[in-house]
């Protein structure tokens, strides 16, 4: 046998070993999600909660057996890919057709958010870690956004009880806001332009701006998913500034054994993903296959990040958190509506 022949079997066993082991976890994150998505589109609950909260009810696979390297893997691995592929959504022809005026008050209203974030925690007792989870994922777009941030940030005893209880409470948040807010619209008497801004701006999961906007008027529909995917752009760079400034902090201070990379991978990919959309060489087709890919791989490692925390460790939370994440929400909103008296 050649050594390249050699070579090659020993990769497929290897391989083939790995992916024997990845498998079970793997699968059962698959069907959890699949069943989530079918709660969502039977009954009207949100997908991302659905998968959450059937995942926690599995969080016996995740301690030890089978199940559990797989479910490690889709928590982390499968998770980046997701993000990753969201790039294949964004372009800059989204940036130009707001203005520049309106994409200034979004990016501010992002910075000042995840600003309020470190401030609010900082008062309320709470780590920097969770300020920035929190914070991120309202200012830009959710659980997506937690799960990216996540995945930067070093790992400490209380990383996944803070993502569950994010992604958790950013999905009850966004549902919330997707019935009170075009209510909000009226009241204040926007119009269809202003409306769809404000819903965009501050709403925190894609799914729940289409609801709100479409059900005030397609023209405020159209606008507000423009602005949430302009927030959606936001996740790349929130997120390499997270990774500079916590490899800045040297590896001691971050609790790492070693400082983590200058630009993390998925990053790389989702900005590449992000120009090839807008220099045209994503077909429509493509870019639209891609991001119902990414949208089933975050939906099926948020169910493995779910399998992997206990309820228990979720509400050991705290109220301080609560608080924190409510008022990251309620400032968004304020900033956004007093963005566009100012610009009216």
């Amino acid at each position: 046998m050649s050594a390249g022949a050699d070579f090659a079997e020993k990769a497929w066993t290897r391989l083939r070993s790995q992916g024997e082991t990845l498998a079970p976890g793997l699968l059962v994150s698959v069907v959890i999600g699949i069943a989530a998505q079918f709660l969502s589109e039977h009954y009207g609950a949100p997908a991302m909660l659905m998968a959450l909260l059937l995942g926690i009810a599995f969080h016996f696979l995740a301690e030890e057996g089978r199940c559990a390297p797989g479910i490690e893997f889709t928590a982390k691995i499968v998770l980046r890919i997701g993000v990753a592929l969201l790039g294949a959504r964004i372009s800059v022809e989204l940036l130009v057709g707001l203005g520049i005026e309106l994409i200034g008050l979004v990016v501010l209203a992002v910075i000042a958010t995840i600003g309020v974030g470190l401030i609010g925690a900082r008062l309320l007792g709470r780590g920097w870690r969770l300020a920035l989870i929190t914070g991120g994922s309202v200012a830009i777009c959710g659980a997506s956004a937690a799960m990216a941030i996540a995945a930067v940030l070093p790992k400490n005893e209380h990383s996944e009880r803070n993502l569950i209880f994010t992604v958790l409470s950013v999905t009850v948040l966004s549902t919330i806001a997707m019935i009170a807010y075009p209510i909000v619209t009226d009241l204040f008497d926007l119009d269809a332009r202003a409306s769809g801004v404000f819903l965009g701006g501050t709403i925190h999961d894609v799914a729940q701006v289409v609801g709100a906007g479409f059900s005030v008027s397609d023209a405020t529909g159209e606008t507000a998913t423009l602005v949430k995917l302009i927030r959606v752009t936001m996740l790349a760079p929130v997120v390499l500034v997270f990774a500079l400034a916590i490899r800045s902090m040297g590896a001691e201070e971050a609790g790492q054994s070693a400082r983590p990379p200058l630009i993390p991978g998925f990053v790389l990919f989702f900005l590449g993903f992000a120009a090839l959309n807008s220099a045209g060489a994503i077909p429509t087709g493509v870019a639209n296959a891609l991001g119902d890919l990414s949208r089933w791989a975050l939906l099926i490692s948020i169910a493995a990040v779910g399998m992997k925390t206990s309820l228990k460790k979720i509400l050991d939370v705290g109220g301080p958190a609560i608080v924190l994440i409510v008022a990251e929400t309620l400032f968004i909103a304020v900033f956004v509506l007093a963005g566009l008296a100012v610009l009216a």
